[in-house]
C-alpha cells in the first residue's frame, strides 16, 4: 500500500474521530472508551498494513 493511501486512510480516520468527538453529545466516559478503541483499531490496522501481524495472524489454538 502507497504511504499516501496510509497516509489519507489516517487524515480521514482522524477527522472523523474529531467530528464524532466534536458533534455527537455524549457521555465522558463513553467517549474515551471510543477514543481508546478506535486508536488500537488504528494501531492494529497500521502493524497489518507493514507486515508485523503476520507472524500473529499464523497461530492456531
Amino acid at each position: 500500500m502507497p504511504l499516501f493511501n496510509i497516509l489519507l486512510v489516517l487524515i480521514v480516520a482522524g477527522v472523523i474521530l474529531w467530528l464524532i468527538n466534536t458533534y455527537i453529545p455524549m457521555d465522558g466516559k463513553i467517549k474515551s472508551i471510543l477514543n481508546i478503541v478506535f486508536v488500537v483499531v488504528i494501531i492494529i490496522w497500521l502493524l497489518k498494513v507493514f507486515g508485523q501481524l503476520n507472524g500473529l495472524m499464523n497461530i492456531t489454538v
